[in-house]
């Protein structure tokens, strides 16, 4: 069955060092598939994995699928160009199936191990593009993912800092440069979901961590 006509070459020479997760948040995998494989639609992916674990490739990985959109990691934009988009098809409300995340975590290693992607370059769509996107949501399992090597998670972290450095400590491990009321409710939806009110100490402590763990370091944590 051929794939998604919706791509074309990576910009500028630049190669995936960003694997983005997504939900589609459609009624069933058969619908997901239509719209990305709808030229009217523009959007695509280069993976769709279904709830039983079927996994399909729509566009080539050497290739720029169009599922980012608007948004940045670590203040370089056009992530489209910089990763390789993986939809989950789901719509995002309940937890994701078991054979599901058994094939995502296949198809990460081997996307990892193909193209030198460390596992801080897994990121969520809502990581990217804070208060624009929600996806994977709070019922997908990162700290699974970070278990086996596959993303990361955070540690206890260092306590006691003030609330003013939280941008800055997220900006170096990689959110957007925006308010900290746009970016917090993404942080959390990642690392604390469920969790609401003003930002806190365990905030602080998460942030903190996972800058100093994996902050820009002036691009070295990319892939070479």
């Amino acid at each position: 069955m051929p794939g998604s006509p919706n791509y074309g070459p990576r910009r500028d020479g630049l190669r995936p060092e960003l694997v983005v997760i997504h939900y589609t948040g459609m009624a069933d995998c058969a619908a997901a598939r239509a719209r990305l494989c709808d030229p009217a639609a523009e959007v695509s992916c280069h993976w769709l994995i279904a709830p039983d674990g079927t996994t399909e490739a729509l566009v080539p990985e050497e290739m720029r699928a169009w599922h980012a959109g608007a948004g940045s990691w670590r203040g370089l934009g056009d992530v489209n160009s910089r990763s390789i988009g993986i939809e989950l098809a789901s719509p995002g409300d309940q937890p994701f199936p078991e054979p599901q995340m058994a094939a995502l975590e296949g198809l990460l290693r081997g996307i990892m191990a193909r193209w030198r992607i460390p596992a801080e370059g897994v990121i969520g769509h809502s990581d990217m593009a804070p208060g624009r996107k929600i996806d994977p949501g709070p019922r997908f399992d990162w700290r699974r993912l970070a278990e086996q090597g596959l993303s990361v998670w955070p540690g206890a972290g260092t306590v006691g800092l003030g609330p003013g450095r939280f941008m800055a400590l997220a900006t170096a491990f990689g959110y957007p440069d925006l308010d900290v009321e746009t970016v917090l409710p993404a942080f959390r939806l990642r690392f604390r979901p469920g969790v609401e009110g003003p930002l806190d100490a365990r905030d602080m402590a998460l942030v903190a961590d996972l800058a100093a763990r994996f902050g820009d370091d002036g691009g070295a944590w990319r892939a070479e």
